[in-house]
């Protein structure tokens, strides 16, 4: 006779609810799963690994007495309205918590070959005007405006923009899937991205199934997290003014560090119509038109009313553009470095080839399971192996 497994239905409940799914849902392939939660019917261990991984949970938690309380290991800046989020999902738990694994090698790692702290993490504090703070960042990154208007798009602009956050020392990741798995899709109605503050090992994360366009906000509003040293998940957005001081002044350096009010006062044409205006100076700043209408409305240059109008429409419009993106993924090693940082990687394959990190260590942090991938990434990064 195949044995069974007493589990507690609460927990079968609570698995479902982490998962963002619901009995219901489950039920044609797990016909009697209704039968385990009534506790009627006891399931064969396969039956309950084939469930966990379903519901995307640890088979260990199953043999608890009682749901655990799983709580978000960084501070929860996400609102809808003034209205904070609750339980998250475990794609974003599962995301936090690899990330988190990477930053902490990566600060042992940092410790072993003598790398000092970075001076900016943590430097300035909210009572600093955006305007003096959003100048600091750009000139810390080497963000220069005049520069990124000679690039063809503001896609090439994020690329550009992602490199010099890594030059400058900080790890950024950019994934829009749970590692890699491509079933497991992020959501970016729940999360934007997050920060993980650090001296040593600052990490931001990028929520990669969002547009391009957020995502150049979301990157320089994580950022200006690292510069106030707070660690923590957002889902701002350029036109939102957050009730949290943090969220809010980061928001505003965002705006600032990405398209310099003082410029915009003097570029943009009253005379013109919005729309072509908002388009032209998108492609200026290389920015999102988001972020334009956000200054323009900073600069005095629109009444409250108009700007949400305009900001609304065009939130319609690039949700429309993100629901038909496509594409194959391009470069298989480029995805990897990035969804991983660059930064990291580097260091993960120097640190493994000299011996002081295993390969299977290295393999579990970089999401490949051949010798043969992590040869190709380490060559396409510069590393003849």
């Amino acid at each position: 006779m195949t044995p069974r497994v007493g589990v507690e239905p609460a927990l079968l409940r609570w698995a479902c609810g982490r998962s963002g799914r619901s009995i219901e849902d489950l039920r044609e392939r797990f016909p009697r799963l209704e039968a385990w939660e009534r506790g009627d019917v006891l399931p064969t261990l396969k039956q309950l690994e084939d469930f966990a991984g379903a519901v995307r949970t640890p088979i260990g938690y199953f043999f608890l007495q009682q749901p655990p309380v799983e709580e978000l290991p960084v501070t929860d800046f996400r609102t809808i309205g003034s209205v904070g989020l609750q339980r998250p999902s475990a794609d974003l738990l599962d995301t936090l918590y690899l990330c988190q694994q990477r930053q902490d090698w990566y600060r042992d790692e940092a410790r072993t070959i003598g790398e000092p702290p970075l001076e900016f993490v943590g430097s300035l504090d909210t009572s600093i005007d955006p305007v003096s703070a959003g100048v600091r960042l750009r000139d810390a990154l080497g963000f220069d405006v005049e520069n990124r208007r000679q690039l063809r798009t503001w896609e090439e602009a994020l690329r550009q923009f992602i490199e010099q956050a890594e030059v400058s020392g900080i790890l950024v990741m950019v994934n829009r899937f749970v590692g890699h798995n491509s079933q497991r899709r992020l959501d970016p109605d729940e999360f934007r991205g997050f920060t993980l503050s650090d001296p040593l090992a600052p990490l931001v994360f990028i929520n990669g199934a969002d547009t391009k366009a957020a995502q150049m906000f979301t990157l320089a509003h994580e950022i200006a997290h690292l510069w106030v040293g707070e660690s923590g998940i957002s889902n701002s957005q350029a036109a939102t003014l957050p009730d949290h001081t943090v969220e809010r002044w980061c928001n505003q350096v965002a705006a600032e560090l990405l398209v310099p009010s003082d410029l915009v006062r003097r570029e943009f044409d009253p005379g013109a119509g919005l729309s072509d205006e908002t388009a032209r100076l998108a492609r200026h700043f290389k920015v999102s038109t988001l972020v334009v209408l956000r200054s323009i409305h900073d600069a005095g240059a629109m009444t409250s009313d108009e700007f949400w109008s305009a900001y609304w429409a065009e939130v319609r419009r690039l949700q429309g553009v993100r629901a038909n993106r496509g594409g194959s993924g391009g470069n298989f090693y480029r995805s990897v470095g990035a969804r991983a940082s660059n930064r990291f990687a580097r260091a993960l394959i120097v640190s493994t080839l000299e011996g002081r990190t295993s390969y299977s260590e290295s393999f579990r942090l970089l999401g490949v399971n051949k010798l043969s991938t992590f040869e190709g990434l380490a060559t396409s990064l510069g590393f003849g192996v």
